[in-house]
Order: C-alpha cells, then sequence, then structure tokens
C-alpha cells in the first residue's frame, strides 16, 4: 500500500485553507495509506474528517532536543511521497529528516519543488493549488464538508456568530469589544440573536460584549473546532477579525464580514467562501477607526 504523508502544522486559518488540498490528495490516492503530521489543537478535526488514516502530533521538539528529533525523525520516516503543505522553514528541514522522500515543498534538493518565484506573493488557496499541479494532482474545487456540518449545538434560529478574538500577540488586528457589543444590539433589534466565539481567553472580551448586549449568548471556551463548523454553517452571518474562526465559518458557506487591519494583507490570507460575493472585506488601517455603522451597512441583504 502506498504511504502518503501530508504536513500542516497550523495555524487555524491555514489549516482550513488547506482542506481543499487534502480533499485533492485524498482524491487522488484513494486506496493509499495517508498520515497527518500536525499540531495538537488540529488532532480531533483531523481525526474527524475523511481524508486522513492516521494523525500523528508534531511537538516541534528544540532542535538541540536530541530524543525528541530522534522521535520526530521517527515519524518522518518510511513514507513513500510527502506533501509538505506548511512549506515553512522549519518544515522543509523535514525533507533531510525524513530521508529526502519523494516530497513536494520548497525544501532544497526536493523532487517536486513548488518552484513558482512569484509563490509568495499568492493567496494561500492559489499558492497551495499550484503546487499540487506541479506535483500531477488535480484540484478539488470545493470539499465535502458535509461531516462538519452537523456537529455543535443546536440553537434557536436567527443567529450571528461574533468572533471578537484574534492572535494574543497582535492586538492590532482586534476590532474593539465595545464596537461588537454596539453590533450586538443592531443584531438583537433585527431579531438575530448574537453568538460570541473563541476560546476561553477571549472571555473577558466576552463579557463586554454582553454587558452592552444582554441578549448575546457567550460561547467562549465552550466549542471545539468540529463543533464550531456546524455553529458556523447554520449561522446566518459571521462577523469577526482576521482569524482563524472566520476562515472556518467561510468554508462552512456561512455569509461572513471580516475585518482587516494594516497587520495583514487580505490579498494574500482572506477567507474564501463557497459562492460569489459571500465574504464581504472591510478593511482599516486602526480598527478602531472602523465605525460600528460601516460594519452594520455590510450585513444589509
Amino acid at each position: 500500500m502506498l504511504r502518503i504523508l501530508v504536513i500542516k502544522l497550523g495555524a487555524l486559518g491555514d489549516f482550513v485553507l488547506s482542506f481543499g488540498p487534502f480533499a485533492a490528495i485524498r482524491a487522488a490516492f484513494p486506496h493509499a495509506e495517508i498520515t497527518l503530521l500536525t499540531t495538537s489543537p488540529y488532532r480531533a478535526m483531523a481525526e474527524t474528517s475523511p481524508w486522513f488514516d492516521r494523525v500523528v502530533i508534531d511537538t516541534r521538539p528544540a532542535w538541540h532536543d536530541f530524543r525528541g528529533i530522534w522521535r520526530l525523525r521517527q515519524a518522518l520516516a518510511g513514507f513513500d511521497r510527502v506533501f509538505d503543505l506548511q512549506t515553512s522553514g522549519r518544515s522543509s528541514r523535514y525533507f533531510r529528516l525524513a530521508g529526502n522522500p519523494p516530497w513536494s515543498g520548497i525544501a532544497p534538493g526536493c523532487t517536486l519543488p513548488h518552484d513558482n518565484p512569484w509563490r509568495d506573493d499568492m493567496h494561500t488557496i492559489a499558492r497551495q493549488r499550484d503546487q499540487l499541479i506541479r506535483a500531477g494532482i488535480a484540484p478539488v474545487p470545493h470539499p465535502d464538508l458535509t461531516w462538519l456540518s452537523d456537529a455543535g449545538p443546536r440553537l434557536d434560529q436567527p443567529y450571528a456568530l461574533l468572533v471578537p478574538g484574534a492572535a494574543p500577540h497582535r492586538p492590532a488586528k482586534r476590532w474593539p469589544a465595545k464596537h461588537f457589543g454596539a453590533l450586538a444590539l443592531r443584531l438583537a433589534e433585527r431579531g438575530i440573536r448574537p453568538v460570541v466565539i473563541g476560546t476561553a481567553a477571549d472571555s473577558e472580551t466576552a463579557a463586554t460584549i454582553t454587558s452592552i448586549c444582554p441578549r448575546a449568548l457567550d460561547l467562549t471556551g465552550q466549542t471545539d473546532l468540529t463543533a464550531l463548523g456546524g455553529l458556523a454553517a447554520r449561522a446566518q452571518r459571521a462577523i469577526g477579525n482576521d482569524t482563524g474562526p472566520m476562515h472556518l465559518a467561510a468554508a462552512m458557506g456561512c455569509r461572513a464580514t471580516v475585518l482587516f487591519s494594516g497587520e495583514s494583507n487580505p490579498r494574500l490570507t482572506a477567507p474564501i467562501g463557497r459562492t460569489p460575493g459571500q465574504v464581504d472585506i472591510l478593511r482599516a488601517p486602526d480598527l478602531t477607526d472602523l465605525p460600528v455603522s460601516k460594519v452594520a451597512e455590510s450585513l444589509n441583504p
């Protein structure tokens, strides 16, 4: 049996943008044993998906951790082909650790190099599609995500997801919590219940929102990624910062409004929906200057 390794370590938005490539690799090798090397936050979602036979966790040992590197080398050994979808400096070093197998990626000397000189100027979706085409794999337009759509709690509809979080080390990517609270009030006035999602670290932000709009439901820290996929599939709308859950909402077909600051470039990293016009992008160099009224306007049919 052909043994294939796929490498995708994170973060969440990048992991979601790899759903299409995951499905394309499985479609190209329906009878192969496909292993995903990833990090622990994505284990449960990957194991639930139809794309992988095994999921192996990369603990990302320090390069001077000889025992950790030996265990990683054992995990990388014995594959007939490797698709490195992380294409980072770290994952490229895994090529040598794995014993130089047939490798799709950017590792120096690999047999299936993604050598497009414009790869760093391409959106993640286009870059990965181009990488797989060069490796002989046709793209999958939109992967089947029905395995996610029924997950998560059932809420009375209609409701809208609010995603006020972002990477802790990038506070400039966050629209102010009080603005989310004011937007929640407008949603509630329309008969749409605001539902705040995120990790437990976002609970303080959620408390600010619910203090402004008591009708808002705080689910921060209460949904894993699989449950979040189902919640998004049934939501009328998702509004949030440029962060991983917005990519998942867009992938599930949810109408989405994504708020970008000058910290990131939507041309390269914006969430991609399933239909034209599904995702609205609002940009402001400083998100504190993005008025609630402008975001509310984007919610009109």
